[in-house]
Parts: C-alpha cells; sequence; structure tokens
C-alpha cells in the first residue's frame, strides 16, 4: 500500500511542481508563502468558500506558496482534501508544500504535545508523517514538535535521567523513527523542514535540539513572530524577529535556515506587525511564511489599534497609504492581507541592496541558558548582535553571557582569546557563574550578593576625575546593579555608576596578555538597561562596537542593523521621533537614504575630551559624523557616499 501511494504522491507532486513553476515570483528578492491550518484547509474543500477566500486575499496580497496543514490537535485532513485544495492552488500557479503541527488537544488555554511514550500518540505522530509525505514534495513542522507531557510512562521512561536530557533523547529518536523515516518510505523524494519557534533560551529542557536534532531535518525554519514586547506572557523584545534569524542561519548555515514565520496575534498596533515582517527580511530570510490563512482571509477589516501618538506622522508604516494601496480595487476594506502585502512590498523596493548582516560576535553554546534573551535587549539598545552556537575565534571581540558557562571550555577559550590580542566581554552573570572555575586566572574579579541602586553615572578612559554621563534635565531613576569588586589600578572601570558616595562599576577593564577583558555590569532587570541615560548606552557601544564600521548615539529603542556593503538600517521602535547620530569609519561626504533617496551631510564631530577623561576608548582611525530623525516605529536605510 505504501509503494502504491509513494508512486501516485509522485506523479501529483510532479503536476504540482510544473504548476508552480509557472507563476511569476511574487517579490524581487524573497518569496512569502501562507501557512493554512488543517481547519482552514477543510474549510477550503467547499468551492464557494476557496474562491471566496482567495479573491480575498490576492486582492490585498502576492504570495508564491501555500502550506497545506494535514494534522493539528487530533484532526487529520482527508485525502481526498487535500488534493482538491492542493489542485486549486496549482491551477493558480501557487506553489504547495505540507504542513503538521504535532499538538494534542489544547486544555485550560494551554499548549499540548503528543505523549511520545503513548502508543496512541507515536501512531498519531507516524501517520501524520506518512499522510503529508504522500501528498507533498515538501513539508514543514510547525512548532509544537516539543515534548511537555509528565505522564506516569514518561516518569518511567525517564529514570535518573534528567528532563532536559531525556526529552532531548526521546525526541532525536521520535524525529528519526516516527517523523523521518516513515516519510521517505512513502516519498523518497519529500524534504522535510523543521520549525523552531522564538523561545530559544528553554529549548532544550523541552526536547527541542539545535545540535543533532536540526541536523536530522532537511532545512530549519525560526519562527520570527515577538508580537507586543509588554503585554505578552514571553516579553519578547523586538530585535528578537532579526537576532532569531540570524542565530538559526549559524546553527544551519549555507541556506538551510529556510525562512521567518510571522503571525498577527498579540499586537496593540498594527505598525507591530509590520515591524516582525521588515526586521525579518532585514536578517535576510529568503522566504517569509505568514500565519495563517484564516486571518488573512478574514472579511473583518484590520483595526489600526493604540497608534494615535503617531498616527499624524509620516511614518514607515503610514496607515493611510496602506489602506488606498490594494493591488486591485474591490472596495473592500483592507484586512491583515493587506497590511502584509503593504509592508513587504515596502522592504522589497530596497532589500536586495543590502550585503550581508554583521555585528558583535556573541557565542550561545548548544542547550545553553542564562541571562536569558538578553541580546535582543542590547540588541534595542542599538547594539548589533551577530549570534553563533560555535565560538567565533577569528572576531576581534565576542560578547559572552552567562549562557557560556554551558561549555567546559569556555575560561580556556577566553584565555586563548586575549593572548591572541583580541577583546572579550562577559556579562556579569558570566562572571558570576565561572566563580572558582578559573576567571580568576584572567582577572581576580568578584560579583558579590550585593546590590546598588545606581542613580548617577561618570565615564573614564584611564586615571583622573572622569565625566558625567547624565542626561542635562533628566533625573535618572534608581537602577539595581550587582557590585563587582576589583582591585584598584588591576582593573579599571571605565563607566561607573555612583549612589550616595558608593559607586559599581557597569564596564570595567582588565588587560590579560595582549588583549582585554571586559565585564559588562548588567542590571537585575535587564529592561531597565533602557533606563540608563544615553551617553551611558553611547559609552558601551562604543566599547563593544569598536571594529564595526558604524555606530549610533540614540535613545533605547532604537536598533541598527549593519551590514557589509557599506549599508545599515536605523530602526525606531519608539512611540515618539528619535534623533540618532551616527558614526561611520573613515571620510565620507553624504548619507544617502535608499527609501527617499535623501541626502545627508556630514556634521562637525562632537568636542573632543581631554584623553584622560573620555568616557570611551581611544579612536581607532577617522570617523564621519551624520544626524538623521528617525519617525517613531520606523525605520531609515542608508548607504555611505
Amino acid at each position: 500500500m505504501r509503494a502504491i501511494v509513494g508512486v501516485l504522491a509522485a506523479g501529483v507532486l510532479s503536476m504540482a511542481l510544473a504548476g508552480s513553476a509557472l507563476a511569476a515570483k511574487a517579490y524581487r528578492n524573497f518569496s512569502a508563502a501562507i501557512y493554512v491550518p488543517v481547519g482552514a484547509v477543510m474549510a477550503l474543500k467547499d468551492p464557494k468558500v476557496r474562491d471566496a477566500q482567495y479573491q480575498r486575499i490576492t486582492s490585498q496580497l502576492k504570495f508564491d506558496k501555500v502550506y497545506l496543514e494535514v494534522y493539528r490537535s487530533g484532526q487529520f485532513a482527508d485525502a481526498a482534501t487535500l488534493e482538491a485544495v492542493k489542485k486549486f492552488f496549482i491551477a493558480k500557479g501557487i506553489g504547495v508544500a505540507g504542513g503538521i503541527a504535532y499538538s494534542a488537544p489544547e486544555t485550560g488555554g494551554q499548549f499540548n504535545t503528543l505523549d511520545y511514550e503513548d502508543t496512541r500518540d507515536r501512531q498519531m505522530c507516524r501517520r501524520a508523517s506518512e499522510l503529508a509525505a504522500a501528498h507533498f514534495d515538501e513539508v514543514i513542522l510547525d512548532d509544537f514538535f516539543f515534548y511537555s507531557t509528565k505522564s506516569e510512562a514518561d516518569i518511567a521512561a525517564k529514570g535518573a535521567r534528567s528532563w532536559t536530557q531525556y526529552r532531548l533523547e526521546r525526541m532525536r529518536q521520535v524525529s528519526d523513527e516516527l517523523v523521518l523515516k516513515p516519510a521517505r518510505a512513502v516519498n523518497p523524494h519529500v524534504k522535510v523542514t523543521i520549525k523552531y519557534p522564538n523561545w530559544y533560551e528553554h529549548f532544550q529542557a523541552l526536547g527541542y535540539d539545535l545540535d543533532q536534532e536540526a541536523k536530522q531535518f532537511d532545512a530549519i525554519y525560526t519562527g520570527t513572530e515577538t508580537r507586543d514586547p509588554e503585554i505578552t506572557d514571553q516579553l519578547l523584545q523586538q530585535y528578537e524577529s532579526y537576532l532569531a534569524f540570524r542565530f538559526f542561519s549559524n546553527v544551519r548555515p549555507n541556506g538551510a535556515n529556510r525562512g521567518g514565520w510571522v503571525d498577527t496575534y498579540a499586537t496593540r498596533y498594527v505598525d507591530r506587525y509590520a515591524e516582525q515582517l521588515w526586521d525579518t527580511l532585514f536578517a535576510k530570510a529568503p522566504e517569509i511564511t505568514l500565519f495563517n490563512w484564516a486571518d488573512l482571509a478574514s472579511p473583518a477589516p484590520v483595526a489600526p489599534g493604540d497608534r494615535q501618538a503617531w498616527s499624524g506622522m509620516s511614518t514607515s508604516f503610514n496607515w493611510d497609504d496602506m489602506a488606498r494601496s490594494s493591488p486591485t480595487n474591490t472596495g473592500e476594506a483592507p484586512g491583515w492581507a493587506r497590511v502584509a502585502g503593504y509592508s513587504l512590498e515596502q522592504v522589497d523596493k530596497f532589500v536586495g541592496q543590502l550585503g550581508h548582516p554583521v555585528g558583535v560576535a556573541s557565542y550561545k553554546p548548544y542547550q545553553s541558558s542564562g541571562e536569558d534573551f538578553l541580546h535582543n535587549y542590547l540588541g534595542n539598545l542599538g547594539v548589533p548582535v551577530e549570534l553563533t552556537p560555535d565560538f567565533p575565534s577569528n572576531a576581534p571581540l565576542v560578547l559572552l553571557t552567562e549562557a557560556a558557562r554551558q561549555d567546559p571550555a569556555i575560561v580556556t577559550r577566553i584565555k586563548q582569546h586575549l593572548a591572541g590580542g583580541k577583546s572579550v566581554v562577559i556579562t556579569s552573570g558570566l562572571l558570576r557563574a565561572l566563580q572558582g572555575k578559573g576567571i580568576e586566572d584572567v582577572a581576580e574579579l568578584e560579583a558579590t550578593d550585593r546590590r546598588i541602586a545606581v542613580h548617577d553615572y561618570i565615564g573614564a578612559y584611564g586615571a583622573g576625575r572622569g565625566t558625567s554621563l547624565n542626561e542635562a534635565g533628566r533625573t535618572a531613576r534608581d537602577v539595581l546593579f550587582p557590585e563587582i569588586r576589583f582591585y584598584t589600578n588591576d582593573s579599571w572601570p571605565l563607566i561607573r555608576g555612583v549612589a550616595e558616595a558608593r559607586g559599581v562599576p557597569i564596564l570595567v577593564m582588565n588587560r590579560y596578555a595582549r588583549g582585554a577583558l571586559y565585564v559588562l555590569n548588567i542590571p537585575d532587570n535587564p529592561g531597565d538597561l533602557y533606563e540608563l541615560p544615553q551617553p551611558v548606552a553611547s559609552a558601551i557601544r562604543t566599547y563593544l562596537q569598536g571594529e564595526l564600521p558604524v555606530r549610533i548615539d540614540a535613545p533605547a529603542r532604537v536598533s541598527l542593523f549593519e551590514f557589509d556593503n557599506s549599508t545599515f538600517i536605523v530602526e525606531s521602535f519608539r512611540s515618539e521621533p528619535a534623533s540618532v547620530g551616527i558614526a561611520v569609519t573613515g571620510n565620507h561626504k553624504l548619507l544617502r537614504d535608499l527609501v527617499s533617496g535623501e541626502e545627508l551631510p556630514s556634521v562637525p564631530p562632537p568636542q573632543q575630551q581631554d584623553s584622560r577623561r573620555r568616557s570611551g576608548p581611544p579612536e581607532q582611525g577617522t570617523h564621519t559624523e551624520f544626524r538623521a530623525d528617525v519617525p517613531p516605529h520606523s525605520f531609515r536605510v542608508f548607504t555611505v557616499r
């Protein structure tokens, strides 16, 4: 029976590939796909529903492909419906692929996974894989392929292992025995992609494995949905829509990270949805998947949301332009599909002119966590980050957070990097984790149990009284920092926090061999990084981005995306305009805005301070200064001339 199904599937797949080849590419620089959950697939078997929903979406959005889901939460699609819906899209010149969401029915609003020690659930897992492979040459797993049950069978199978170790080992077996082998037995041509979600810090505890499992599959996909950073349960920062794709692209390089995935949920204003789409494509995703078909096809008009504070400004997402920009004049009110279409059309105009993304090299070992999602707070502070699961030994500066403690050789790696004349920045969380484990051989620093509430800031490179890094006219609120003990003249505090005649280093330096070790003190609440005075944040950026060609001087929640061909993007997630200083290495006359065509002339550099009292290190080479205004929730794209 499987052999027969395989032959039939191969014939149908040939038709699918031929049909999709006829379609014109929707966008010049990336592909766009729509994910169709199994409930929506079953609804599409009605020709009237199918025609109406297709017309609603295509009047507002161009797309290249659909993923037709075969299973979710106990519901399977039937073969006849899958073939009918697939045939419909092929006739329209739309590529087709399959999808699976390995979820069990929800209880109490919580997500439930299949229990992979349960015989019935294992059979369902295998059945879904075989069904998808019988109808499609390409299959993607939605991000429910983790393991959260703790049944009596799970407890017995776990034994003396930790839940993390048990689940990692079990899910490698499940991937091979219940997903990949059954799919390939039905259809030897099938390519299976696993989509990983946005909560990468906690993957290993639920059986998601970026090390071995990610390499079992033909490709991976990135969940870049970050939604609202303040009202959702995860509190993911906006920068993660960019950083997650870059990180997973370093997990599976050379194009094996196939794309980014964004949904329409948990946004207080429509611009937040657009930002997730933009940032995914700034990371150079070759494909973007929109979740999901039902939301995009809904006849309900999309609401602008809570955007009154900037509704009258010329922002990157212009509500009025979007509302009147549908490709076809149907007279219908715009929906989520038009928001997506408008946002993708904006980025497609320039993303092909961007080079390869670059940033501060940061090492996060496989199966690690610590100072969770800190890189995204730093990204929202204007520090571009390139996160990698392999130690970047060739980078002139490496940033290490507490997650690096999972590497048993991390102190040796730090020493080797410093001995090579390079720099290492470790966070206060990593300093604490490495105490008593060899970091004392590099620098006798100690993260104590005491905390100091800081409200004044001083910067100084070298001996001297330093200069204030407070903002004129603004009283900073107290920020709680761990106390870091250091030996005077062995280590040098470069940025200090002060409160009632007591200080704590915010950034401290210790020289080792030919290199320099820096410790960046992270507040107890990493969100308090946004409360730092702008001169403090600017000084931190100066040290961390030493050899990157572009730096910004901006308030918090303004991000910088750099590329290797003299292009860069400044994006503001603020609800008011931001005035941004831009320093570019070398001598330049103009910055050209690739979207508006505006050319910005250089401006005189800030007044130079005495070298003993400056708030940043001595500059390497020359820099040209520019200043740009960035509207709320907007981006500007520049190239240097």
